[in-house]
């Protein structure tokens, strides 16, 4: 089973890249129907993340990033590298997906996915707003054509 997970903030311009390329994958979905294959927008929801991710051998998720890179710029991460363990606290205000990953293995221990990629698109904007800018929304256009071969060949 492969689990797609997109994040972010549908009110914070660029921050919304992992959410509107989820809504793009369960469109294409809808329209190529593929049983071994789940796709969830779970906005800023980090505890959801750990959730639906349980019982997938399989597990991408998708959001942007704010690491002073070049705007647009797509890293592809194992999510091993990623995986914060949440302590001291499992507070969901600040329970993110990353700590997602980490309470997810120790929770769900065989039950959840060891094959973790992270796609994380730089931001040019993060203030309020509705509209991705046009180098995030080119750049999430790849990733959605990548994001698509992985279903095609799942």
């Amino acid at each position: 089973m492969l689990t797609i997970i997109g994040c972010g903030n549908l009110n914070r311009s660029d921050d919304a890249v992992g959410v509107i390329i989820a809504q793009r994958l369960q469109k294409y979905l809808a329209e190529n129907p593929h049983v071994n294959v789940r796709v969830y927008d779970c906005g800023t929801a980090g505890m959801e993340v750990m959730f639906q991710a349980r019982g997938s051998t399989k597990l991408v998720i998708i959001d942007a990033s704010s690491t002073g890179s070049e705007p647009g710029a797509v890293f592809q991460v194992p999510g091993a590298e990623l995986a914060a363990l949440p302590e001291p606290s499992y507070n969901l205000h600040d329970f993110r997906w990353d700590h997602a990953l980490a309470a997810g293995r120790k929770i769900f221990e065989d039950d959840f996915p060891q094959d973790v990629t992270v796609y994380l698109i730089e931001a040019a904007n993060l203030d309020l707003g509705l509209e991705l800018s046009p180098v995030v929304e080119s750049s999430a256009e790849l990733v959605f054509q990548e994001i698509a071969e992985i279903i095609r060949n799942a």
